[in-house]
């Protein structure tokens, strides 16, 4: 038996800058309805900053969602037709400062798929050189680096909570363990 939905109507709600509100109405496998309401999002990228030595470059930044300073790794959203490399190179240079030649590509996922189609895609930076960063108007970060076990131990007590960031970190700890041995 497939438990697939199947989109019967969809209705947008909203039409923002970043991102788009719909409400799907969907069969349900059992043949009844149900409304899923959906933000459309075009996705982003996080970048896992790893300078010379081993420390992790992240930011700190005011988010009204959680009306909270967060921090985390350097990220930003996809722009209309933009490979997500280049949204990589772009943020971590607007974000921080740092720019590179050695940006990989380490994996890719969804943010919360029980409502949104955000996707981020993860990469790696290493290899930085040290420059002068040029945020966004009314982006207003800070940038701060921290070893790896530093932001386990943040982690760990719940002082890093942005998902991204957490992904990004138990990254970059096997990606320094492996390099390590």
């Amino acid at each position: 038996m497939s438990f697939e939905e199947k989109t019967m109507k969809s209705d947008k709600l909203y039409e923002g800058k970043i991102l788009n509100l719909r409400v799907d109405t969907v069969e349900l496998p059992d043949k009844k309805y149900s409304k899923r309401e959906i933000i459309e999002h075009p996705g982003g990228v996080g970048i896992i900053p790893i300078a010379d030595d081993n420390s992790i470059i992240l930011v700190r930044q005011y988010r009204k969602a959680v009306e909270k300073f967060l921090l985390e790794i350097p990220a930003g959203k996809l722009e209309l037709n933009e490979e997500p490399r280049v949204t990589a190179i772009r943020e971590l240079k607007e974000e921080t400062g740092y720019t590179t030649n050695k940006m990989d590509y380490i994996l890719e996922f969804h943010t919360s798929p029980g409502y949104t189609n955000e996707k981020i895609y993860l990469f790696l930076a290493t290899d930085l050189v040290k420059g002068e960063a040029m945020p966004d108007n009314g982006e207003f970060i800070e940038v701060e680096s921290f070893s790896i076990d530093t932001l386990v131990r943040m982690i760990d007590r719940g002082e890093i909570i942005d998902s991204k960031t957490i992904i990004g970190i138990n990254f970059a700890k096997k990606y320094l363990e492996k390099d390590m041995e």
